[in-house]
């Protein structure tokens, strides 16, 4: 079937509105719905069995050049094709790539469905108070890089399917099974229930990162920048540290990520290159 190309000179024309004042809806949502910006995010929500893509705005300059991208979406989604200024004027801010999308929500998969569903050789990770939309993705990108089966979140951590988050982990959010844990769950008892070990980052963790055995099942946990961990998970979990220079003992918590992350899947086996 062929696409649903729907060219548009006008910025006031109403099929726009889902995309008007993208950073001002980024914040009070979107009813179920999300931005995709930037043409590798948008062959990730394309490709992706969990996302559907609703409609796309794209600079019709870059018509040609996305041909291949474009025909992978569902030809009942409609993309709209519109100058460089008509899609600037609608998102209030320039979008260098030229290219956003929507896509929808699914319905959420409760975290202990998630990782009942997983292999018996698994690695996750466990987010905990991260409310930094930057780190998110930079989370979401390096669980997918080093083949992390799922992501699970704390109710305090922010959403990974707000724009920013989506475009710093290159798509990987779309490409990552995650679940938000209820505000009752309890994340220690939770992961040890599936069979995980838990191991909780910190800079005081009593084994070394270098020294750390990988078993079948297990969960790497990483909080927020400065407060860290709570003591009580702390005490419940097996805990790890990156050692580091003298006077000089924390790192972000997404390059945290990447270099635990990198060390439990070449202990997988997985070929890191």
């Amino acid at each position: 079937m062929p696409l649903t190309l729907v060219p548009i000179d006008d910025p006031s024309d109403p099929r726009l509105d889902p995309y008007r004042a993208v950073r001002e809806r980024d914040l009070v949502g979107r009813a179920g719905l999300f931005v995709a910006e930037g043409e590798v995010v948008l062959r990730m929500l394309a490709a992706s069995r969990r996302f559907a893509a609703v409609s796309a705005l794209i600079v019709d300059k870059r018509r040609d050049k996305l041909a291949d991208l474009l025909a992978a979406l569902d030809p009942d989604v409609p993309v709209y094709l519109v100058p460089q200024a008509v899609i600037d004027t609608v998102a209030g801010f320039e979008i260098h790539r030229g290219i956003l999308a929507l896509g929808r929500r699914p319905e959420p998969v409760p975290a202990d469905a998630l990782l009942a569903g997983l292999p018996a050789r698994a690695l996750v990770v466990a987010a905990v108070g991260i409310a930094n939309h930057d780190n998110m993705g930079g989370i979401f990108r390096n669980a997918a890089a080093f083949g992390a089966a799922a992501v699970l979140l704390d109710p305090t951590s922010c959403d990974p399917l707000y724009r920013k988050a989506i475009r710093v982990s290159v798509g990987g959010v779309l490409a990552m099974p995650f679940a938000r844990l209820a505000a009752e769950d309890d994340l220690p008892d939770l992961l040890a229930r599936h069979g995980f070990t838990a191991f909780a980052l910190s800079p005081q963790g009593s084994t070394r990162l270098a020294d750390l055995a990988r078993p079948p099942r297990a969960a790497v946990i990483l909080g927020a920048e400065g407060p860290g961990l709570p003591a009580a998970l702390l005490a419940r979990t097996h805990t790890v540290r990156i050692p580091m220079a003298a006077g000089f003992d924390s790192l972000n918590v997404a390059t945290t990520s990447g270099i635990v992350l990198h060390r439990l899947a070449e202990a997988d086996g997985l070929p890191v290159s």
